[in-house]
């Protein structure tokens, strides 16, 4: 008994062989104007879904984690090529949910090309966290210059209806984003240790549970400024920036059904309707 309990520690072979592990490798071609799929490759419990594949001008596809959520010691890599002239909207079945961690990070890995003339929308739904969690994320995108791209992530610190408040743990959000290889956006956003306390802070996000990243290329002043027009009509803090030809949003509010509303009003106006079926229904 004492040996498998042993083995059932984060450091044992028990426990790494019940990690949940997945791949996605996907690309995307584009024939007479109609986006196809060139290649789909899955490993592990990810999957990919396409409820629109026959004769659309872009593709819809839908990542499925059969896990059923994501803990400590599970690994997932994402790969999306859009070539030239493409159009991709990537979505998720449902929002991931990040459990508690008894010790080693949840790893996941994003790499995203768009090819000439390529338009891709990521749009996956929100990224719950739960107390104690560890999450280490990184998003690599690298866009042509004359490429188009949509990018919303949404993390919810807690369902505020189940009466849940992430207190502690760690998270690493990573993201690049480069243009014609050459690096426009970075930005690395992390929290770890007494969460709820640091959320409640002012600076950070004034008691707020949910937050948002919203990007989008090409992007100028005059997308940005078309956004502040609409501040009457989100219901938590929103702000917008623009620069290296990028359009950015960052979105607080106070729980994740007051984001999602937020998100798809800002998402609308900005060209990314629209919006995936799961989103709305």
């Amino acid at each position: 008994m004492d040996a498998i309990l042993r083995d059932a520690t984060p450091g044992g072979d028990t426990f790494a062989a019940n990690r949940a592990t997945g791949k996605i490798v996907l690309a995307v071609d584009a024939t007479r104007g109609i986006t196809r799929r060139a290649r789909v490759h899955e490993t592990g419990s990810l999957r990919v879904r396409f409820p629109n594949g026959h004769g659309s001008r872009a593709l819809d596809a839908v990542i499925v984690n059969t896990a059923g959520g994501m803990t400590g010691g599970d690994r997932f890599e994402i790969a999306i090529d859009v070539g030239a002239e493409a159009a991709l909207s990537v979505t998720t079945v449902a929002a991931e949910k990040v459990y508690r961690s008894i010790g080693p990070d949840t790893e996941v890995g994003v790499r995203i090309s768009v090819g000439e003339r390529g338009a891709l929308a990521w749009l996956p739904q929100e990224t719950i966290l739960f107390d104690r969690l560890r999450l280490r994320r990184t998003i690599e995108i690298d866009v042509a210059a004359d490429g188009h791209l949509v990018l919303a992530e949404a993390i919810v610190f807690g369902r505020a209806a189940m009466g849940e408040v992430v207190r502690h743990g760690y998270l690493f959000d990573r993201r690049r984003v480069r243009v014609a290889g050459a690096l426009v956006f970075a930005e690395t956003f992390g929290l770890e240790g007494a969460i709820a306390q640091r959320l409640a802070d002012t600076a950070i996000a004034a008691g707020g549970a949910a937050v948002a990243s919203v990007l989008r290329f090409p992007g100028d002043d005059g997308l940005a400024s078309a956004a502040r027009e609409m501040q009457q009509g989100f219901s938590g803090e929103v702000g917008i920036s623009c620069w290296n030809g990028l359009a950015v949003a960052r979105l607080v509010a106070r729980d994740g059904a007051t984001l999602r509303r937020d998100l798809v009003t800002l998402l609308g106006a900005w060209g990314a309707d629209p919006l995936p079926r799961l989103w709305v229904n």
